[in-house]
Formats: structure tokens, sequence, C-alpha cells
């Protein structure tokens, strides 16, 4: 069975902007896709990760997260991008990975889609045989000729050349649908933000910093729903790690802090669920202010075993935030199969993107679990294909 975590989420950001924010600010444009691609090796085959996520969840972070903790110094767009002598892309290649967004397999640019009156939302608006085509052969060491969608103008550009690499992410509205895609798959993943701390965002985005109404907010809201609802979030039943972002059960007057459930999947191959003091329990803990300040309405934790579309599941829950981010080192202390490679690993790599969104509450640290998850999924994967090459090449 193969680990998934499921993302869906909240309003339209550009994959321009995504791409930006994606890369560290002294590395962007520094250097061509291929001079920071990291070669197969012998008898290499990729990983395949999956993302689903609606416009504007988060994914930038979430990559972030994930390349900074494979390593790697150079993170940028494929051929270095528009203005460095490369192209519209939204490719982004690092050391070992190549991130694709599926925007790339439009069927229409935006002014077809004004024409079939469909939304992008819409699966009948995705060539689902060339995605399946394209992922297939990447998983067989083979380049590929992608299509490209052009988000500055909507347009559909001339394709361009991806190389496989070690690791292989494909992100973007509908990585589960395809079920040829989704066997290709080794890793998904799922965010589920709940209409209320959509609402909440967007409000405060949009409202707050660009001066749209309630009025407007809502009728976007509106708009968007029913295909989010018919195309989107029906894939997080394929999930076997979902991160659901909850309004806090601490106090109900506040409308920011967050509660956050990693709700992982048992019974999956190379994958452990993280666990809070005794695997199989159930536990809420209230950590001690001495050890960990937050501020109001304080902090709870809790992990509990649970049913998930019929699958048996371990919840890890994180509701509040914290004020200082090395002293979660008191929660990583006690909990279990974090997949770190030493103690303090996971604080140290929330430290290292402390300016991103969620760094101070579950969010960020839901997320850095999942990349570490997919790390030790690529190390398990790396290590049996090694094995295997040395038995075969014995037996010659």
């Amino acid at each position: 069975m193969k680990l998934s975590v499921c993302i869906g989420a909240l309003a339209a950001t550009t994959v321009s902007a995504f791409t930006t924010s994606f890369m560290p600010a002294g590395l962007r444009g520094v250097q061509s896709g291929s001079a920071m691609q990291m070669a197969l090796k012998e008898g290499e085959v990729p990983i395949i990760i999956g993302l689903a996520a609606d416009s504007g969840c988060g994914k930038s972070t979430f990559m972030r997260r994930v390349t900074s903790t494979f390593g790697g110094d150079v993170v940028g767009p494929l051929g270095g991008g528009f203005g460095n002598g490369g192209w519209e892309t939204n490719t982004l290649v690092s050391d070992l990975t190549t991130v694709i967004c599926l925007d790339d397999y439009h069927l229409n640019d935006r002014q077809g889609r004004k024409v079939s009156g469909l939304t992008a939302l819409n699966t009948a608006e995705q060539k689902f045989d060339l995605m399946y085509e394209h992922v297939k052969a990447l998983k067989e060491g083979k380049s590929v000729m992608k299509p490209i969608y052009n988000h500055v103008n909507g347009t559909l550009d001339e394709p361009e050349k991806i190389e496989p690499t070690p690791i292989i992410i494909i992100e973007g509205l509908h990585p589960f649908h395809d079920d040829r895609v989704r066997e290709l798959i080794d890793f998904s993943l799922y965010l589920d933000i709940s209409p209320d701390v959509k609402l909440n965002w967007k409000i405060q985005r949009d409202m707050e910093e660009r001066g749209h109404s309630l009025e407007s907010i809502m009728a976007s809201i509106e708009a968007r729903k029913p295909d989010f609802d018919a195309f989107i979030e029906p894939q997080k039943k394929y999930a076997d790690y979902v991160i659901e972002v909850l309004p806090t059960q601490l106090d109900p007057e506040d409308k920011k802090t967050l509660r956050v459930r990693g709700i992982q999947k048992k019974g999956v191959a190379d994958f452990n669920p993280t666990y809070l003091f005794d695997e199989g329990s159930e536990i809420t803990w209230v950590p001690s202010a001495d050890k960990l300040s937050t501020p109001a309405p304080g902090m709870k934790l809790a992990y509990t075993q649970d049913q998930y579309f019929g699958n048996d599941v371990a919840v890890l829950e994180m509701d509040g935030s914290f004020d200082n981010i090395q002293e979660l080192v008191y929660v990583e202390s006690n909990l279990g199969n974090t997949n770190s490679k030493f103690y303090g690993e996971v604080t140290q790599a929330m430290l290292s993107l402390a300016d991103s969104p969620g760094s101070n509450n579950g969010t960020g640290l839901m997320q850095t679990l999942a990349a570490f998850a997919i790390r030790e999924l690529y190390n398990k994967k790396s290590a049996a294909a090694k094995l295997a090459a040395t038995t075969a090449a014995a037996a010659a």
C-alpha cells in the first residue's frame, strides 16, 4: 500500500509567485536546470511524490520543507527562468528533485476555458492520458517533452524537456484522479483546510490587505466551491496521511489560532505513523508552560486511534501556537517515529524556515514530519534498489 498525504486548499495564487517564493533569494536564476539536477545512478528508479492541492494552499512552503530535508544548496526554475536566459516555466529543480506543476496538463488555455465554460478544477479540462504517459516515462528513467501552461498570460507555450531525477514531485489539482497515474505514485499528499479556516484566511488577505468587500469574498468562495467539492476534495479518500487544518477548539472566539491534525493510515509499507508518548495509546497533553511558552489560548496536543474512510488511522494533533521554535524540542522529545536522523532534527528543520508560514504551529510541524517520511521512503527504496543491483551483479 502506498503512503499518501492528501492536500486540498484555499484561494488563488499564481504559480509564478509560487516559483519565486520557492527559491532562496540568493539563488534565484543563478544556474540552469541541467546544472542543478543530479543524474540517476545505474539501476536507480525515480521516486514519484504526488501533492494534491487547490490554488493558494501553501504548496511553496511545503516544497521548501521537502527540498531542505533532502539537502542541496540550489533550487530554482528549469533553465533559469524567464529573465535569466530561460523561459516562463512552472518546473522547479534542485540537486535531487524535479517539481512538475500539473497545470501544465490543462487541455485548454484561458481563452479556451471561456469558450468551454469549464473551470480548471474540472477534470474534463485536463490531459490525463499525456500526464500518465509522462509520469510513466520519467519513472522508467526517460526524458519527456512536457507542455507549459503560462500563468502570466494564460497561454499554452512550447514544450520543455524534463529529465528524470531521483525524486520527482507532481503537484496540482488532480494527481490522484486518474488511477493509472495514482498507481505510479510512491508517496501522495493532501492538505485539508476547513471551510472556516479558508474563509478566515481569505478575509485576512483580501479584506484586510487588499481592501475587498466581504460580499465579494463570499461570492468568490461560493463560485469556486461546487467544482472543488466535485473534483478536488474526493481525492483525499486515497490518502494515507491527511493534514487537516481546522479552527482552534481552545477558544470559540479565536479566528486565527489553528488546530492541525495529522491523520496517518496504519499498515502502509515503509511508514510507521508518528506517535505521542506511547504508540497505539489515547493521550491528551497540555505541555508545561515553563518548557513551551505559548500565546493565548494556549496549547494542547493529542494522539488518538480512529477510522478514516474505512481505514485504521493514528491521529497526531496540535491545537495552538508557540512563541519560541527552539522550545519545540520539548514536544519533539516526546514524539516517536519522527524519521529524524538525530535528536532535535525536527526542531532544527523548523528553525531553518522560521519565517515561513506555519512555523509557529502544527501546520509546520506536520509538514516537517511528512517531509521526513518522504526522505525515509526515498532512503529505503534507494537501499532496496542498491541491494537488488548488488545481488544481480553477484549472480551474473
